[in-house]
């Protein structure tokens, strides 16, 4: 039994924090680039030239400078909220956020929608945990 079989508590404040800083990838699939790009009114050519790079592991979002999301807009709104990548609508139910309880609890230091809010419950839990990011 996992030690969240009980579910936990989250309800996004859309305070962009978890598009903030360096040190991480946004995966996402072509198709979610092209819709991305499409929300943008940018052609797909010129969308993947500024904000895509490929890697070893995919294809994932150039970050900025700063190392935030180059679409998270200067307010901390996502430019593309409707159309994010799978990793963004997922968040924060990653296998890697969810090894222990500890780990879970250090996140929601930094994540203020975290542990507050609306109990969420194992199978959806688990549901977004299907995704590797």
């Amino acid at each position: 039994v996992p030690w969240y079989a009980d579910g936990l508590a989250f309800s996004c404040l859309g305070c962009g924090d978890c598009c903030r800083g360096p040190g991480g990838y946004v995966w996402l699939t072509e198709e979610e680039a092209r819709r991305i790009a499409d929300a943008l009114d940018l052609e797909f050519a010129a969308f993947a030239a500024r904000m895509l790079r490929t890697t070893a592991g995919g294809l994932a979002l150039v970050d900025t400078a700063g190392g935030d999301c180059p679409l998270l807009a200067a307010d901390g709104d996502c430019r593309v909220y409707a159309e994010r990548p799978t990793q963004c609508r997922t968040w924060p139910w990653w296998r890697e956020n969810l090894v222990s309880e500890k780990r879970w609890n250090d996140l929601a230091a930094r994540c203020p929608g975290m542990n507050r809010g609306q109990v969420i419950p194992r199978p959806a839990i688990e549901d977004g945990m299907s995704k590797d990011f």
